[in-house]
């Protein structure tokens, strides 16, 4: 292999013939097989792995592979192959919920970044042009298709390294960009910061991208170090977490949600009646008011006598409980099969204080996207129920003795946890905590569970709140709002967690800007890079050198 660095051959230039012999096997082996691997190491980065370093070097060594690249096609089958290595392990989780939604879902995922490397630049702008690209591509996973999958982002994988505090400048996505733009750059061939200067200064430009793009990084970090995270009330809640505890890998079908209520029935009995407490926390989907109905004609949870159990604990504890509960929801087609998901405030007197209802829903979990196609290729869809989605602001309000004024609880149920703008929602309409009741009861092993704990300590750092998650089985967790996990719950195991929680007021930038100025300007960024690096093809520059091998 010769390096010719005075070609002016842009890097996608394509001849119509080829004279060459083919490659060898090894080297053409060699690129996928480097890229799908460095794909399965960004995974391994995200819990419950969770090295948070190799993703940098899953994003360094894709970039090798891109940078030797000769034609667009060829980026895009690298793009494909790395996105597969990321996806596939990271999202391992969803064969338990829909195998065949686990390679749909890996497909649709590969396809974004086969396509990001695609349209990215080459040449010297690629090193601005590729993280914009990458970042914008996981920015639209978090709501297209289906309303999104954000599990096995690289947020989460960032969680416990250094760069986590980057969430409360400009959350997920931020912190997404500074990942692929430290990994581009440190993979480029182009000199240090202090080498560059010396050559800007000389004239040449050619380090230009790699400067800017080190210079981006460095600010943002510093940044993070300024930025507001909020302030403390001088208050607190003292919570008890309920964990009902059992087995894992069981669904509704397999375990009789009476039994869920009666593990947490059980657990909530060993707490101290003269412990003073502001509020006990459930899980999602503790109370199963159909399972529980007493008589054929319609109830929902303020008319099923399960409420009278829950409001006698709240009576003799002093204190509301804050129920995970599901009901059939009124329908003219009695075999709908539409329900609700709500987590409902039980208070000591045993009125029914506030009520929020689930918004973002699972897919082919709480509801089925295109069931009446997918009902003329499979029964299996009949399975799963038709969760009817929320209307109201992701808050809660109710009073407790300790506090003068009525307490406000940004709420969160299991699922939307993982997009930062539920948990933003309740933050700005003036909650001082954030609850994340959640149920994953359904999956084996700890992939889901620990993402889903990485994910809510993502989101005490964006919005500077306190986040207590409650689950039946784990993990339950108390997380405080730099993202540091207090107390956790194991698998499995019934307990009750407590803790002084710390209620705190002010607005992070990304509580106050959120997702979209971010997203803005990196197609600002993608679109300058593209038209720069079409520019230095037109006039010969560039700023890489040109491969050519035998």
């Amino acid at each position: 292999m010769s390096i010719d660095t005075g070609s002016t051959a842009g890097p996608d230039v394509d001849t119509a013939v080829d004279p060459r012999p083919p490659r060898p096997l090894h080297q053409r082996v060699a690129r996928p097989a480097l890229a799908l691997g460095a794909g399965a190491l960004t995974a391994l980065s995200l819990p419950p792995w969770g090295f948070w370093p190799l993703a940098i070097i899953g994003v360094m060594l894709f970039e090798v592979c891109l940078r030797t690249a000769q034609t667009r096609w060829e980026r895009v089958r690298i793009g494909a192959l790395f996105g597969a290595g990321w996806m596939y392990l990271g999202m391992g989780w969803m064969v338990q919920l829909t195998p065949p939604g686990y390679v749909a879902a890996g497909l649709i995922f590969t396809t974004y970044h086969a396509v990001a490397a695609g349209v990215a630049p080459a040449g010297r702008w690629g090193v601005i042009g590729r993280p914009a690209a990458h970042t914008l591509v996981e920015a639209i996973r978090l709501s297209l298709p289906f309303g999104g999958v954000p599990l096995a982002t690289m947020g989460v994988s960032q969680v416990g390294g250094p760069l986590a505090p980057l969430a409360s400048v400009g959350g997920v996505i931020l912190l997404t960009w500074v990942v692929f733009q430290i990994g581009f750059v440190l993979a480029d061939t182009q000199p240090g910061v202090w080498a560059a200067i010396r050559q800007l200064r000389d004239g040449d430009r050619t380090v230009l991208p790699n400067f800017i793009g080190r210079i981006a990084v460095a600010l943002v970090i510093l940044l993070s170090f300024v930025a507001p995270s909020g302030a403390a009330t001088g208050g607190t809640l003292s919570v008890a977490v309920v964990q009902g505890g059992g087995k894992q890998g069981t669904s509704a079908l397999e375990v009789p949600s009476s039994l869920v209520t009666e593990r947490h029935l059980e657990a909530t009995a060993t707490i101290d009646a003269d412990r003073d407490l502001d509020f006990v926390l459930w899980p999602e989907n503790t109370i199963d008011v159909n399972d529980l109905r007493s008589t054929p004609e319609f109830e929902d949870f303020s008319n099923s006598p399960i409420r009278d159990l829950v409001a006698a604990e709240a009576n003799r504890l002093g204190a509301p409980i804050v129920v995970g509960i599901t009901e059939d929801a009124r329908a003219d087609d009695p075999t709908a099969r539409r329900y609700t998901n709500a987590q409902v405030v039980v208070m000591p007197d045993g009125e029914l204080a506030g009520r929020y209802d689930k918004v973002r829903r699972v897919p082919f979990g709480e509801y089925v996207p295109l069931r009446g196609v997918l009902e003329k290729i499979t029964s299996a869809v009949d399975q799963v129920g038709e969760a009817v989605p929320g209307t109201e602001r992701a808050v809660l309000t109710f009073d407790v003795e300790s506090q003068a004024e009525p307490v406000q609880l940004a709420t969160v149920i299991s699922w939307e946890v993982f997009f930062g703008g539920r948990a933003r929602e309740g933050v700005t309409d003036g909650a001082t905590i954030i609850i994340n009741p959640t149920n994953g009861a359904s999956y084996t092993g700890t992939i889901v569970q620990s993402q889903q704990v990485a994910s809510s300590r993502l989101r005490a750092i964006e919005t500077g709140r306190w986040v207590v998650q409650a689950a039946p089985t784990g993990f339950s967790a108390v997380i405080n709002s730099d993202g540091d996990v207090l107390q956790r719950t194991s698998v499995s195991e019934q307990r009750v967690l407590y803790a002084d929680v710390e209620m705190r007021t002010g607005n992070t930038w990304y509580t106050q800007l959120g997702d979209g100025p971010f997203i803005w300007l990196l197609v600002v960024v993608l679109a300058a890079s593209i038209l720069l690096a079409r520019r230095d093809q037109a006039t010969g520059v560039s700023g890489e050198p040109h491969i050519t091998e035998p």
